[in-house]
């Protein structure tokens, strides 16, 4: 018989899914092949889920939209024994910063009970507002730029010019960018990675404090996982990029002027987020091999307890040992 909630920290049982995935796929880093990359990740994270005490199934693959290799929805996951799970991946976020040896591919998994993961169904793209808990309250998805910077600034307790936005540097965000930049504030620019951008903006130590812009559906829905544990807020609504993408959505009954909460993204408490870094960035080191093995870092969080544990790893031929755990309340 199946238990519905689980009562153990299985983030650590995930972090050795996506350490696996990241170290297969560290060895292309550079390489100028995306897919190569991925579908390193992808089977190591496949085979390492056979490990795993669940009943899952992915709900958010990844690969649909680029034609990458995938672990497709509906997958079932886990050795069947353990609680029913929702579990969305993204064995490489950010394959062309992976390929190019660019900071800030990551690995990652979220999970949480059957039924609570967001569907986004045909929707490629969304807005989002990604900001840390003591701005959660005062942003509006519909407001000016330069009222929801001003309304942050003054929330964090900083000016408007102190603040960092994180944008990815796409065509679309060519008007955003003017704003943000009008409004005094300053901007990084990312050619890819919006999970890791949303966690920069809700984690504390990082040089980021708010991301906006059009990103991936299902990267919401993953990062929306790490926001819900440390009490931020992320908004979105979904932002079809293509005539088709709309009619698609409209066809299967979405509401394209709603405004999505991190609640309505992950509905139950009781979610992990697990992310190893590849290549290395502003808040979770890369892969480094050793010569006789490897270091990984890892981001694992649970929703329950609020727990947020950056955990360091040696890995060898025969045995992994964990040399470093630090919980953040």
């Amino acid at each position: 018989m199946h238990s519905q909630a689980p009562e153990r920290n299985l983030g650590l049982d995930l972090v050795r899914v996506t350490e696996a995935a990241a170290l297969a796929s560290a060895r292309w880093l550079g390489r100028g092949d995306r897919n190569a990359g991925d579908k390193a990740a992808v089977d190591a994270m496949r085979l390492s889920f056979n490990a795993v005490d669940i009943d899952g199934v992915v709900v958010i693959g990844e690969g649909e939209k680029d034609e990458a290799p995938m672990l497709f929805n509906g997958e079932a996951i886990g050795t069947g024994r353990g609680p029913r799970m929702d579990v969305a991946v993204d064995p490489v976020e950010g394959t062309r910063l992976l390929a190019y040896g660019r900071p800030n591919a990551i690995s990652v998994v979220a999970m949480a009970p059957r039924g609570t993961l967001y569907n986004p169904g045909p929707a490629f793209y969304m807005q989002k507002l990604a900001v840390p808990r003591e701005a959660r309250a005062v942003v509006d998805l519909d407001a000016p730029t330069a009222d929801n910077l001003k309304n942050i600034a003054r929330a964090l307790g900083k000016d408007v010019d102190d603040l960092v936005v994180f944008v990815l540097e796409k065509p679309r965000h060519e008007g955003l960018i003017r704003e943000i930049r009008e409004a005094g504030a300053r901007i990084q620019l990312h050619t890819d990675g919006d999970v890791a951008g949303a966690l920069m903006a809700v984690l504390p130590d990082t040089t980021v404090d708010v991301m906006m812009g059009t990103g991936g559906t299902p990267e919401g829905v993953l990062a929306a996982a790490a926001i819900k544990v440390v009490g931020g807020e992320m908004l979105g609504r979904l932002d079809p990029q293509s005539e088709r993408e709309r009619r698609a959505l409209l066809d299967a009954g979405y509401d394209l002027q709603r405004v999505l909460t991190v609640d309505d993204l992950v509905a139950s408490e009781d979610v992990f987020f697990v992310a190893t870094g590849i290549t290395g960035g502003d808040f979770l080191g890369g892969v480094h091999f050793t010569g006789t093995g490897a270091v990984t870092h890892s981001l694992v969080m649970r929703g329950k307890t609020g727990t947020v544990r950056k955990i360091e790893a040696h890995h060898s031929f025969d045995r992994l040992m964990q040399i470093s755990s630090i919980d953040y309340d």
